[in-house]
């Protein structure tokens, strides 16, 4: 689990100062906006859907450490994904970080995501871990309302 923590630091650390697909795909014909209340963390997600499968994905916003982490970590796992893979790559993402912290942290399918089972540990941090990915629901659904993580 530290080799895991410290994983997880240099991760987050990487992915806050150097984000990947923090731009407007063009054309993008899906978006949301997120927005985490308890601590102002703002996401927009926009993706680019082509016969069910996310062609591209990118996001736009300002927050933490961990959101924007979260946001640039999410684009990059979608992209090329047929929407069912996406959907179930939410759950499994969610199980992840909010799983009980004594629990064995649940990884098997999420790939490089797993870096986020340390935020299980910050229950306040939660909510900026799954922020980009209720956007990114929100988005697929097309629902028009902006993706809280209350």
């Amino acid at each position: 689990m530290d080799d895991l923590r410290e994983l997880y630091q240099t991760t987050i650390l990487d992915h806050n100062k150097k984000p990947r697909n923090f731009r407007v795909p063009d054309p993008a014909n899906h978006d949301a906006d997120g927005f985490n209340p308890l601590c102002g963390d703002k996401v927009t997600v926009y993706l680019q859907v082509e016969d069910g499968t996310i062609a591209d994905a990118g996001f736009q916003g300002s927050g933490c450490a961990i959101s924007t982490a979260s946001a640039s970590m999410m684009t990059e796992a979608i992209k090329g994904k047929p929407l069912e893979e996406v959907f179930a790559l939410f759950d499994s993402f969610h199980d992840l970080v909010t799983s009980p912290a004594l629990d064995e942290p649940a990884t098997e399918g999420v790939g490089k995501l797993a870096v986020f089972a340390g935020v299980r540990e910050f229950p306040m941090r939660v909510k900026c871990a799954t922020l980009a990915w209720h956007t990114l629901k929100s988005a697929l659904e097309d629902s028009g309302e902006t993706a809280k993580t209350e």
